[in-house]
């Protein structure tokens, strides 16, 4: 079973603070980027893998889409969902990515948003994902880019210029990667972004883009504070299409 972090009652306080979670897809500066990738949803079945407070699968129902099934590992997150979802079209269960088994060709597009750097064996997920897909079905999914969760102790640093570096250590060393966000000892995987394309390959998707998410000069002038996010990738964007 994954680790349920987000039903530590002190971890999903500050969680629950975040603008991504306060503003919903607005205070997420990923989110331009990862609506270029989704594709047409007018008529499509959706699963959101880890839909958090539902923000996007009730955006995906705004945007065409004829049903959407949020699943979260999180108690906490499936009743925010629930309270602040009313539309029967959109239907929340508790489940575990590790061991979840979805019915086949039931979807025609699974959508994930910062959940699948949870999920020890995605060799696993990527098989069961595919045959949920119809051919053609489409995932368009981010994690944590590989170089921000590389290292043992990630975290800003400054070089002997004074600018901002990030720490990339053991970047080929894959597996568990622990840290303090929150709460002490989350726990998470790292794998390359070789891992990461070839395990989707082999379970049967063709690549259809893939983008390391950078703000834009916009989002800068309005947001200063992103700007050391153009130091070093902290998400990586994927979508892939079921052949």
């Amino acid at each position: 079973m994954a680790q349920n972090i987000y039903d530590d009652p002190d971890f999903f306080a500050g969680y629950s603070q975040l603008p991504r979670q306060v503003h919903g897809l607005a205070g997420a500066p990923e989110w331009p980027a990862i609506k270029a990738m989704l594709p047409d949803l007018a008529g499509r079945r959706v699963a959101d893998l880890g839909c958090g407070f539902g923000w996007a699968s009730r955006w995906m129902r705004e945007n065409g889409a004829a049903s959407v099934l949020g699943l979260d590992l999180s108690r906490n997150m499936i009743d925010r969902a629930i309270a602040n979802t009313h539309d029967e079209a959109i239907s929340y269960r508790i489940a575990d990515l590790e061991t979840l088994e979805l019915p086949r060709a039931a979807f025609d597009l699974v959508y994930s948003a910062l959940t699948f750097h949870y999920v020890q064996d995605f060799a696993r997920l990527a098989r069961m994902i595919g045959d949920a897909l119809v051919p053609g079905g489409e995932l368009v999914f981010t994690i944590e880019h590989p170089i921000f969760m590389a290292a043992a102790r990630p975290g800003w640093m400054q070089d002997q210029d004074g600018r901002k570096t990030w720490p990339v250590n053991g970047y080929s060393v894959e597996g568990e990667r622990r840290t303090d966000w929150f709460a002490s000892g989350v726990l998470k995987y790292h794998r390359t972004i070789a891992t990461t394309v070839n395990t989707l390959i082999e379970a049967g998707f063709r690549l259809r883009r893939i983008d390391e998410f950078a703000p834009t000069r916009e989002q800068i002038a309005q947001t200063p504070g992103l700007a050391k996010e153009l130091e070093r990738p902290m998400m990586l964007l994927v979508a892939a299409v079921k052949d």
